[in-house]
């Protein structure tokens, strides 16, 4: 049986008097994609802000590895905790940053590449391999560890070259094209070593050809990181073609779950695409 690597459990998210996310549970099992959809306002990017750590949730708990990671009681207040358990009690922590979150294995991308603009291709994944280095960015800019940067750029090649940007690591990151743009975030967030990878809206103003090879794309970098992936997409022809299981949000609640075949066929995911009423 696969081990369970991401699971949410009621969680809400309340932003003043709207509810953004109202009681949302899901699970990602390992070496699966899942998709998340729904149409625009459904709140699936606040889904994904929860779980990267942008937000604590008003209520509700996430876990990753079978192990908690925030959580919040309707009648209390936000606990973020540390992994693990004592006598039961869960020890209170800090709030986790995100990028707190990224050294646990969750790494993700954004619907608007933010990419760092006036680096190279090379540059902008050499950065990203600092977040496992022993020595901070600013030795590793000094070569105070000669031997562990030297590590850095080697994985950096062989990352490039994995995703087909081996040819462009010199150039500028903004003056790709919009789809080696995309690769070059993913390749980004793999240079962290994840074990789960939150994909927000990658297919976003593509043309068709760059959708198609972005779904290929995301299906070769599965298998060959053996990640786990969390997608979020509005582009239904894309969604169907890479996940195993698709999670349905329609204004903030969650509506339908399944197979692609399962969800294609759902009256209440056409209703809410479609704006038509469902039959009585």
């Amino acid at each position: 049986m696969s081990q369970n690597v991401l699971k949410v459990e009621d969680v809400t998210m309340q932003f003043g008097g709207v509810v953004a996310v109202n009681n949302l549970s899901m699970e990602v099992n390992e070496g699966e994609i899942v998709a998340l959809i729904g149409p625009n306002g459904a709140g699936k990017t606040t889904a994904f802000n929860v779980i990267s750590g942008v937000y604590a949730p008003t209520n509700g708990r996430v876990s990753f590895m079978d192990k908690p990671m925030v959580e919040n009681h309707p009648k209390g207040k936000m606990r973020r905790i540390y992994h693990g358990e004592k006598d039961g009690v869960y020890k209170q922590s800090i709030s986790k940053t995100p990028d707190q979150i990224t050294k646990l294995g969750i790494a993700r991308t954004f619907q608007n590449i933010r990419l760092f603009k006036s680096l190279t291709v090379f540059d902008n994944v050499l950065i990203a391999t600092h977040m496992r280095s022993k020595a901070n960015v600013f030795s590793a800019a000094f070569r105070t560890n000669a031997a562990e940067e030297k590590a850095n750029r080697q994985k950096t090649s062989r990352l490039l070259e994995m995703v087909g940007l081996s040819d462009e690591q010199g150039e500028i990151s903004t003056s790709l094209p919009y789809g080696k743009q995309r690769r070059l975030e993913i390749a980004r967030a793999l240079a962290t070593e994840p074990k789960l990878l939150l994909l927000d809206e990658p297919a976003a103003g593509m043309n068709p050809q760059e959708t198609l090879e972005l779904a290929q794309f995301i299906c070769q970098i599965k298998k060959d990181f053996q990640l786990t992936i969390l997608v979020i997409e509005h582009h239904m022809d894309f969604v169907m073609e890479i996940s195993d299981r698709i999670y349905v949000l329609d204004f903030g609640k969650l509506i339908a779950q399944g197979t692609p075949d399962e969800i294609q066929s759902n009256p209440h995911v056409i209703s809410a695409y479609l704006g038509v009423q469902d039959d009585e």
